[in-house]
Parts: structure tokens; sequence; C-alpha cells
């Protein structure tokens, strides 16, 4: 079966179906038990856990959070590590299996469709899209989330988000193209400061020359988008899915006759939205705003 193909479920880790957050998963198992041989090695170095921070460039706090397995470690975490404790490279051998466990499951599958995109866009009508987001932008989006995810679950997840903008640094670069609808960008989520922050950030990731960003005019009378929030990615195999995500759901689409529908909605779309220099300087109007 394609991947998503049939079935329905949370990609993005926004939202979900029930009162348990699901992030308990095998990545969590992971985390956990990378966490417990970090332990294990800092103990027989006789380091406590404040020692072992500073050794390697990092607060208690920090440690104390890999640790205990509810935050992912860095590459670099690992590699201090393993040099600090004298692991023979036992820890830095950890890194492959941490690097896919900082997705919860319910984000690795868009995460590895974006890795493998030549081309992605996507159009956005209630928050910015997740590519998109600076990381206080998407903590007071995860804070918005009823049921409430706990502390943990939200730095878990800000992470994931942020680590999946590595898309942006790829070669060679993917064509990323992303639509905005007028109002997410005037709705001041996490205060006026974090939005002015993010409209700045909207405006340099629109300064690259894969990246173009348009936005969709309130005031437009001709809207293609009015069925929802889409996403369509071609990858490096030649063939294309899509991504669509609405309350409790959101659903990978890999049957060719709904990509090549989703496709045509987003070309109109791009047709009816503000060109991207259009865009940039009404953005840039919307920050002086702010």
């Amino acid at each position: 079966m394609t991947i998503g193909e049939g079935r329905n479920y949370t990609t993005d880790g926004a939202d979900g179906p029930d009162w348990d957050s699901g992030l308990e998963d095998d990545s969590t198992s992971v985390m956990k038990t990378v966490g417990r041989q970090i332990k294990a090695w800092r103990e027989a170095a006789g380091l406590t856990q404040a020692e072992f921070g500073s050794a390697i460039g990092y607060g208690e706090e920090m440690v104390s959070k890999v640790e205990r397995g509810v935050r992912v470690p860095k590459p670099a975490f690992l590699d201090n590590a393993d040099r600090v404790l004298d692991a023979g490279g036992k820890l830095s051998a950890m890194k492959p299996d941490v690097e896919e466990a900082r997705y919860p499951k319910k984000v690795r599958d868009l995460a590895k469709l974006e890795a493998d995109a030549v081309e992605l866009g996507a159009y956005g009508n209630t928050v910015v899209h997740g590519l998109l987001q600076t990381e206080e932008y998407a903590v007071a989006n995860f804070c918005q989330r009823q049921p409430a995810y706990s502390q943990d679950e939200i730095e878990r997840l800000v992470s994931a988000r942020m680590a999946r903008q590595s898309i942006f640094d790829r070669r060679p670069a993917p064509l990323l193209t992303f639509v905005q609808e007028e109002a997410v960008l005037r709705r001041p989520v996490g205060g006026r400061m974090v939005l002015r922050r993010q409209l700045e950030q909207l405006l340099e990731l629109g300064k690259l020359r894969h990246v173009e960003i348009q936005v969709m005019p309130t005031a437009t009378e001709e809207h293609a988008g009015l069925g929802g929030s889409l996403q369509v990615l071609k990858l490096k195999n030649g063939t294309a899915v899509g991504h669509n995500e609405v309350q409790l759901t959101s659903r990978v689409i890999s049957d060719p006759k709904e990509v090549q529908v989703l496709e045509m909605r987003y070309g109109m779309i791009r047709a009816q939205a503000l060109t991207p220099r259009q865009s940039l300087a009404f953005v840039d109007k919307l920050r002086g705003e702010t």
C-alpha cells in the first residue's frame, strides 16, 4: 500500500481525535533508551548533570530532559557526550536512530515526504504553514490545542517542526511555494510581537530564490481554495502526493485522480492570489502596522 493510501491520521502533530496526545510511540522508546544510556555513562564517569552539561556546552535542565527521554538530543550533544564520557563512539553511533526519533510517529510520514520532495506547494487558511513558522509562533500554536498538551509534549512537537525546516537548506534545492490567507497574517497568534517576528521571517524566506510566498487577499471574489487547506508534493521518483488537513484528521493522498484535483485547485489558488512580489510588499505593509 502506498503511504497514506486508505488511511486518515494526523501527520503534522497539531491535533488528534481523543484526550490522549498519542505522542507515546516507538520513537518515545528510542528517546528513553538513549537517555538511559547517556545517564549510565555519565554516572559511571562520576559527573552530576550540572557538571556534565557544563562540559558539553548544555544546561543542567537540558541534560535532565534528554536523560528522561523528553527532549531529543542534537547530533552535537551526542558527539560532545561521547567525547567527554570517553564512550568510544557508542553514543555518537546513536545519531541515525535519534534523527528519526526526532519526529513523533504522527509527524514522521509527512517529514519523510518533505525530505523526498523536489517541489512542494501549500495553501493555508488557518495558521502560518509549519515550514514557515518561527519557533515562538509554533509554541503559541501548539499551546492553543485542546485537550492541552503537556509542556514536554509541546517542546517535542516544536522541535520536530523546526527540524522539518531543514528543507530550506537542502541541495539541490526543492521549489517551495506557499499561499497564505491575509486573515492568517493578521491574526496575532502569541501576541503582536510574535506576529511581527513571524512576518519578518516570511519576508526573509520569501527572498530565497527557490521559495515563493503569496498572499490571498480577503477581498478577492474568486477563490478556488474555499474547501480548505491543501498541500501537493512532487517526489524524486516522478510521482506526486497530496495532503489535506481538517479538524482531528490529516490525510496523505496518493490516488492519482485525487492528487490531480488538488494540483488543479492549487494552480488556481496561486493564479488568484497576489504575485510573490506583490505579496512580499503586502507582508511588509502588515509588519509596519503590527
